[in-house]
């Protein structure tokens, strides 16, 4: 019975491992749900921008910015969205939003953003 303990423990602490490895790796993304509402976009855009430490929201979703285009406004929010997730550890949490955000292990982004 031990025995079973400790391998499912091991197994555990090695999938826990795991998946931080790949989180630090940058295996999962920050998107916004589709399900979003226009409101809960813009407030996301709002507190991130507010939030972000390294990074000028009109720099990236700006006219002009490097991730302006598509020119919607939930590429914009999971654009931010994400920025923020990578800049605060990519831990789940960071990227739960009120229920607006959801973790994705392929990258949705497309060039050059």
């Amino acid at each position: 019975m031990k025995f079973i303990i400790i391998t499912l423990l091991l197994i555990s602490i090695s999938m826990t491992l795991s998946a931080n490895l790949s989180a630090t790796k940058g295996g999962t993304w920050c998107v916004a749900k589709p399900s979003a509402s226009d409101e809960e976009l813009v407030n996301n855009i709002k507190y991130v921008c507010e939030t972000l430490t390294h990074t000028k929201c009109s720099d990236v979703i700006g006219e002009g910015g490097c991730c302006y285009y598509p020119n919607t406004l939930i590429n914009h929010a999971s654009v931010l969205m994400h920025m923020y997730y990578a800049e605060k550890g990519r831990n789940w949490w960071n990227c739960d939003f009120k229920g607006t955000g959801l973790t994705a292990i392929t990258d949705p982004s497309k060039l050059p953003c």
